[in-house]
């Protein structure tokens, strides 16, 4: 009399439910990973925007602080290069070259991510000055009406404005 085995259930996963557990994980992971570069995207934007702001506040602080009554003249001045890290009574220069008072001891280059990205300062007679610096999505209330670049936000003693 032959006898039939019983099958004997054995523990584990099956290749199937092994494989829709990695299929998950991969999309979460992906998932995450998105979510991560947009926000990164955004802190480097706020940064831009608040180093903005802090360089209008030092421009202000060298109208007042010098007999010039005038702002640095410069063309092109790419600030926070070697020739543009801090700003002084003679105007931007590199840090050892900084004279007192000082108005801004370091200043920050673009915090980068996207390539082309910096802050240009032109002041043609020193009455007034532009600070070009670009965003890369909107940021607050700053939107740019053309689309986001390099060179989408100007900077002026009056404000920011990024319709261009």
């Amino acid at each position: 009399m032959l006898f039939a085995q019983a099958k004997v259930h054995r523990p584990g996963f099956t290749l199937i439910e092994l494989l829709l557990v990695i299929a998950i994980i991969g999309l979460l992971a992906t998932l995450a990973t998105s979510s991560l570069s947009n926000a990164r995207q955004k802190s480097r934007d706020a940064r831009r925007v608040a180093d903005i702001r802090q360089i209008r506040t030092a421009l202000d602080m060298y109208l007042d602080g010098t007999t010039s009554g005038l702002y640095p003249v410069a063309t092109g001045l790419t600030l926070g290069s070697a020739t543009a890290q801090c700003l002084g009574a003679s105007g931007f220069s590199a840090s050892a070259g900084c004279t007192n008072p000082i108005f801004m001891a370091k200043i920050d280059g673009d915090p980068g991510g996207e390539s082309g990205y910096s802050y240009l300062y032109t002041s043609a007679d020193g009455a007034t000055y532009t600070i070009t610096f670009g965003l890369a999505g909107r940021t607050g209330q700053l939107v740019c009406a053309a689309g986001y670049d390099a060179s989408c936000c100007h900077a002026t003693p009056t404000g920011v404005d990024c319709s261009f």
